[in-house]
């Protein structure tokens, strides 16, 4: 599929109180510094964009990663014709028709009812270009923005500006720099504005009927965005194009689909734009052609790559073992970024924007590091990743936002004390974060921190409730929390209940079946999960949250694949030696619950995760978890996948045969011979060659060994 053949807007029909993806229509290049999208409303916060409004308010300029977060460093683009009654986005806005616009993931391309103009937007990594063409008189542009700012005209063709971030970081004085270059001359005269909160400038270039601005921007100084601007200012419109579609085309190519369903086809693709938006680059070139970056904790620029617009809670369980396979050079540099961001604020990160903001359970980018550690990627700085994860789960930083929450209790109790908020995912998550730090360490021949952090990993069962069979919270003198209820949201739990948090021990499945009292037990659980209504208590939020809503909303159970806790839940079932259980689930949420739409998702997409989640599903298998090397075989989608390795190979993925009715696999092949096991390696997939996969439309049980079932440390020790 051809990127322009791609719809931004999937994804983006959204509200506070529902999601159906939370996305935004971003257009950019790949992992792009800036990305542009319309703006249609600016009075409903961070829900800026609809794609049913039919007002267009003008281009922004954005590095918003989602609505929870926000946006920083932006600012709005409105072309115009004529004077305003008042300078501001309400009186510049313009209705414009969603359905002949183009929103594509290289270029935007929208017409102004009110004033007849048509334009043009394609953005590069640090810049871009927009063209207009007016068709009435006084032709001018107004720009917006949201706090502190200065605008200044160097000259009559050119214009720079910066805008200094309100939103939190850890330099008060954090500023974006940018500047516009016209190939017509302004007639604004004597324009140098400087502003200590929101407002709009207007500015005018005469009765021209066509316009080129180019932009170019920084985070580092005004000279460095004249830099960047000037490696492209010999570029045309279509070098823009051409360079963006040679970007998104290289990733798009890395995975082909033959499918007999159209549909079906336009949603992976859409699922695939997703995955390669975040995190962001968020270093540059300087003019002796070195990579470096904005140091907000020492407020100065540093050598070296950084990335920024990233949470790890989410995407940890599907981005990054996508990159593993498909784009092995980008995750090796984003693991540099990583271990920049450890090296000037002490702890490695855990939710960038732009610097650290310290939200969710956990410090899962440690899987992000140790699933690089097992397949042999980023390996010379391994040693002092070895050293920083270690210092996250034994020093409690000064600051909040910063390391694990409740370290000090952790080590002392073995489980996070419920006067923390979200314990038991902090507890869950600390005892995976040990076992990744176990895998790392492995891999270095540290055999003493090795199995240190594997006997600690088995903190969760700590926190296990053998009378209910739910991870519960327990006080300081070991007492669970009283007047339980398993549907209750909140208070212990982080977005969801008992039933979404209990199961997040991803490293040892087998010793939580153990505990549960045995795979009969352990089934009746699991199936307990999905027959029910998707019933919830508000609980500790004492209100109805997104998550909830969108959890009632399919019918699931207590299954919310709507959000990140959920997603392995399918996967269960093969930790008992039950795959039959789950191949029908697994292709009714994916033909259920996904499609091309902009209501295309159960729940918040979250920066690639939910679309890499239906990328891997959709491909027949699943990375329950990162750190051990393995994919769990799921059910494929499509009658074939070509994947596109990142060592040069090929691996061919076939089902057959393959109606809506064959929901289970009846038998998995391996280059020709029968396959036993109910995964694969992350090595062996590196050698390409074929899987297929012989659908069927009932059930195919069979007894399978030990070592047939998924790694668990239980049973692998």
């Amino acid at each position: 599929m051809k990127i322009q053949q791609i719809d931004t807007r999937h994804g983006t029909a959204n509200q506070g109180t529902f999601s159906n993806g939370n996305c935004l229509p971003y257009t950019g290049v790949p992992f792009g510094m800036n990305y542009f999208a319309p703006q249609t409303n600016d009075q409903k916060g961070s829900w800026w964009f609809h794609p049913e409004d039919r007002t267009f308010q003008g281009y922004r300029l954005t590095h918003q990663p989602s609505p929870w977060m926000g946006d920083f460093s932006h600012f709005l683009m409105t072309p115009i014709s004529g004077a305003l009654s008042e300078p501001t986005i309400f009186h510049a806005q313009s209705s414009y028709r969603p359905e002949e616009s183009l929103f594509c993931p290289t270029h935007l391309s929208i017409k102004q009812l009110r004033y007849g103009i048509q334009s043009t937007l394609i953005p590069s990594m640090y810049g871009g270009i927009l063209s207009l063409t007016y068709t009435k008189s006084d032709s001018g542009l107004l720009l917006s923005f949201p706090g502190r700012f200065r605008l200044t005209a160097k000259d009559a063709y050119t214009l720079e500006g910066q805008v200094t971030h309100f939103a939190g970081a850890e330099d008060p004085n954090f500023t974006f720099y940018f500047v516009l270059r016209f190939d017509q001359p302004l007639t604004t005269r004597a324009l140098d504005y400087t502003s200590e909160q929101a407002a709009a400038v207007p500015i005018y270039f005469g009765p021209i009927k066509h316009q080129t601005i180019r932009l170019g921007t920084s985070f580092i100084s005004i000279e460095q965005a004249h830099h960047n601007l000037n490696q492209e200012q010999n570029k045309q419109e279509n070098d823009y194009l051409l360079e963006s579609r040679k970007q998104w085309q290289s990733y798009f190519d890395r995975i082909k689909i033959n499918h007999h369903d159209q549909k079906q086809m336009e949603t992976f693709y859409h699922n695939l734009y997703r995955t390669f938006l975040f995190p962001q680059t968020f270093y540059e070139i300087d003019q002796e052609g070195k990579k470096v970056h904005y140091d907000t904790s020492s407020r100065s620029v540093k050598e070296g790559v950084l990335y920024t617009n990233n949470g790890f809670w989410d995407t940890y369980k599907t981005v990054y073992p996508l990159f593993s396979l498909i784009a092995v050079d980008k995750y090796e540099e984003m693991l540099e970024g990583f271990l920049n961001s450890y090296r000037e604020t002490g702890f490695l990160p855990k939710w960038l924007s732009p610097d650290e903001r310290g939200l969710m359970p956990g410090t899962l980018i440690d899987a992000v590091i140790t699933d690089a550690a097992v397949k042999g990627i980023g390996t010379p700085n391994m040693p002092e990743f070895l050293e920083a994860m270690k210092k996250g789960a034994t020093i409690q930083s000064e600051k909040q936002n910063y390391g694990r929450q409740g370290t000090d209790d952790y080590l002392k109790y073995g489980y996070v004390p419920n006067h923390y908020h979200e314990s038991i995912n902090h507890t869950l998550d600390y005892a995976y974060s040990d076992f990744c730090i176990s895998r790392v360490a492995q891999t270095l021949a540290d055999d003493e921190t090795a199995h240190h952090y594997q006997q600690q990993s088995k903190n969760y069962r700590n926190v296990f409730d053998p009378q209910t069979g739910f991870m519960r919270s327990k006080d300081l003198s070991g007492q669970f929390r009283p007047d339980f209820s398993p549907t209750s949201w909140g208070t212990d739990y982080a977005e969801g209940s008992a039933w979404q948090s209990s199961f997040a021990v991803f490293h040892d499945f087998a010793g939580l079946i153990e505990i549960h009292g045995g795979k009969q037990a352990f089934e009746n659980k699991l199936v307990e999960l999905c027959n029910q209504a998707p019933t919830f208590e508000v609980g500790g939020y004492g209100f109805e949250i997104h998550e909830m809503s969108e959890m009632a909303a399919t019918e699931f159970g207590q299954l919310a694949i709507s959000n990140q806790p959920s997603f392995h839940s399918p996967y269960l079932f093969h930790y008992i030696g039950k795959p039959e259980m789950a191949q029908p689930l697994i292709k009714q949420l994916l033909t259920q619950l996904f499609d091309a739409s902009p209501t295309g998702y159960p729940g918040d997409e979250d920066n690639g995760s939910m679309a890499a989640w239906y990328i891997f599903n959709s491909l027949g298998m699943y990375p329950v978890t990162p750190g051990t090397g393995e994919y769990v075989i799921g059910i494929p989608l499509f009658d074939q996948v070509i994947v596109s390795l990142s060592n040069g190979k090929q691996l061919t993925i076939q089902a057959t045969p393959n109606q809506p009715q064959q929901q289970f696999v009846h038998q998995v092949s391996r280059n020709g011979e029968t396959y036993e096991k109910l995964y694969f390696t992350h090595h062996d997939l590196l050698k390409g060659g074929t899987i297929n996969y012989h659908l069927g439309i009932v059930p195919t049980t069979k007894a399978y060994s030990e070592e047939s079932l998924p790694y668990s440390l239980s049973r692998k020790t």
